[in-house]
C-alpha cells in the first residue's frame, strides 16, 4: 500500500528572490525553446536553469546542461537563496485557473481550483504494488531526467497523482477536508505562472496532520495522472543508489521516496483537456473515401467545411459525449466528417485490439489509431502526429496546409482512467492532458 510521508523540502527564501512568481517554471515537458529563454530572462534563480537547463557550445560528458544545472542548484543553497524547511512538512497546495476553452462573448470565464498536498510517496514498481500508471513511457526522457537526478540528487517536479476520496472531498473526515481545516485562515504562499494559473502553498508541520494523512492514504490505491517518466526515473535512481549502497537501502533513505501532489479523484478542479491529432499521414483523398473505408463501422455525416468549422464539430462531440464519437478532417475536399462507432465497429475493435481488454478499447484515442487509423486506413506505421488541446490551435494547423488528415477526439474521463489503470493496462500515448501542469519551484525533495 502507499506510504505517505512528509519532507524536509527544499524551498527558494522571499528574501533572496523578492516574489516566488519570478522563479517558477513549467515542468520540462512544456519548456519549448521560446520559453526557456523567457524564464531565463525572468530572473537569475528561475528554476529552469536547474529543470531544463539550455546547451551550450562546447557541451561534453563532463560539463553539460545537468552539470550546470546541478552548480545552479548547489550555489543557490550556499547562497541561501534556496532554504531547507527547519521540520518535515506536507505542503498543501491550491492551483487557481481559468477554464481555457472559456471564450464565450458576454461570459466571465470561469475560475476553477485544484486541491491536493505534495508529500513523499515509497516508491513501488509499476505492477508490484498499489501505484499504478495509466500511460506508456519512453526511454529518452526517462534518461533526461535520470541525468539530471544523478546529477541534482533532488526531485525537482512533483509526480501528479489522484486518489479516491472515499467520502467525497466536502464531507467532513476526508482527507481534502482535513488539510482544508488544517489551513484555514492562514496565508498562503502564493505564486502565478506564465499563463496566470495561482498556486497557492502552506507547509504544514503538525505530525498529528501527517500521521492521520498517512494514515488515511495507505490503504488507497494512487494512480498516476502526469510524471510517468519522473517517476520511473526515481526508481531507477533508487535501483542505482542501492547498487552503490551494496544491497537494498534502509527504509528511510531518501531514495526510496518520490515527491508526489495528491488529488481527490473527485476534486471539483480536476480537469482533463483532450489531445487532438493533425496527421502528415495517411493521405485520405476525400470525405468520400474516408466513408467508404470507415464502412459499416462507422456512421457517417458530414458537418462542416473548411478548418474553422471545427468549433462546430467539437461542440456536437461534447454533446454526444461518447469516446466513440470523432470528428474527422480531410484536406483534400476541406470536409470535416463526425463518425460514430457503430455495434460492428465495436466488434471490430474487439479483433483488431484483442490483447487489450473493453475499457482500453473503448477510449476515444484507442478507437482513433488502432481502429481507423492502423486497421480501416491501414496506416500502421505513420510520422508522429501533431497534438494540440484546443480547438483553436487545430484550426491554426489546418491553416498552414501541412496536415492531410486531423482528429477531434474526447478526452477519457478520470474514470477511465482508474477502469484501465485497474485491470494493469497502459493507455496510448498522450491520452490525456490534466490542466494546468503542476508548478516546479515551490518545493523541492532532497535525496
Amino acid at each position: 500500500m502507499p506510504n505517505v510521508a512528509p519532507l524536509r523540502g527544499l524551498r527558494y527564501d522571499p528574501k533572496h528572490i523578492g516574489t516566488l512568481s519570478q522563479v517558477i517554471a513549467p515542468p520540462y515537458d512544456v519548456i519549448d525553446n521560446a520559453l526557456q529563454e523567457q524564464l531565463y530572462q525572468r530572473h537569475p534563480a528561475n528554476v529552469v536553469r536547474v529543470e531544463c537547463n539550455r546547451e551550450e557550445p562546447g557541451d561534453n560528458a563532463v560539463a553539460n546542461r545537468y552539470t550546470r544545472a546541478a552548480k545552479f542548484l548547489r550555489s543557490w543553497r550556499e547562497q541561501g537563496v534556496v532554504m531547507q524547511e527547519p521540520a518535515a512538512c506536507l505542503y498543501v497546495c491550491h492551483q487557481e485557473f481559468e477554464a481555457p476553452w472559456q471564450t464565450t462573448p458576454g461570459y466571465p470565464p470561469s475560475r476553477l481550483v485544484r486541491r491536493g498536498v505534495m508529500a513523499r510517496v515509497r516508491l513501488e514498481r509499476f505492477g508490484t504494488g498499489n501505484i499504478h500508471p495509466h500511460e506508456e513511457t519512453m526511454s529518452g526522457p526517462k534518461q533526461d531526467r535520470l541525468l539530471l537526478t544523478r546529477a541534482c540528487r533532488v526531485n525537482l517536479s512533483p509526480v501528479f497523482g489522484l486518489y479516491h476520496d472515499d467520502e467525497g472531498t466536502a464531507a467532513v473526515g476526508s482527507v481534502q477536508e482535513l488539510l482544508d481545516r488544517t489551513v484555514a485562515g492562514q496565508p498562503p504562499i502564493e505564486a502565478t505562472d506564465h499563463l496566470g494559473v495561482k498556486s497557492s502553498l502552506w507547509p504544514i508541520s503538525d505530525e498529528g496532520v501527517a500521521a492521520t494523512v498517512a494514515g488515511m492514504m495507505g490503504p488507497k490505491p494512487l494512480f498516476i495522472a502526469d510524471g510517468h517518466h519522473r517517476y520511473e526515473t526515481a526508481c531507477n535512481y533508487r535501483d542505482e543508489v542501492a547498487a552503490a549502497f551494496g544491497g537494498p537501502l534502509p527504509s528511510d533513505h531518501p531514495a526510496n521516496f518520490v515527491l508526489m501532489m495528491l488529488v481527490a479523484m473527485d476534486d471539483p478542479g480536476l480537469l482533463v483537456l483532450p489531445t487532438h491529432r493533425l496527421f502528415t499521414g495517411p493521405t485520405v483523398a476525400n470525405a468520400t473515401e474516408l466513408a467508404a473505408r470507415l464502412g459499416d463501422c462507422f456512421t457517417v455525416e458530414i458537418a462542416g467545411e473548411g478548418p474553422a468549422a471545427a468549433t462546430e464539430v467539437w461542440e456536437r462531440i461534447e454533446i454526444d459525449d461518447r469516446q466513440g464519437t470523432l470528428g474527422l478532417y480531410t484536406a483534400g475536399d476541406r470536409l470535416w466528417t463526425l463518425a460514430r462507432i457503430t455495434p460492428a465497429g465495436t466488434a471490430r475493435m474487439a479483433v483488431v485490439a484483442a490483447e487489450h481488454g473493453p475499457a482500453w478499447r473503448g477510449l476515444g484515442v484507442s478507437i482513433l489509431h488502432r481502429l481507423v487509423i492502423s486497421d480501416l486506413l491501414g496506416a500502421a506505421a505513420i510520422p508522429t502526429p501533431g497534438y494540440v488541446h484546443q480547438v483553436g490551435e487545430v484550426i491554426d494547423g489546418l491553416t498552414t496546409g501541412h496536415h492531410s488528415l486531423a482528429a477531434l477526439v474526447m478526452p477519457a474521463s478520470v474514470d477511465d482512467i482508474r477502469a484501465v489503470c485497474e485491470t494493469g493496462e497502459r493507455m496510448p500515448a498522450k491520452s490525456t492532458y490534466f490542466y494546468p501542469k503542476l508548478a516546479t519551484g515551490l518545493v523541492f525533495n532532497p535525496l
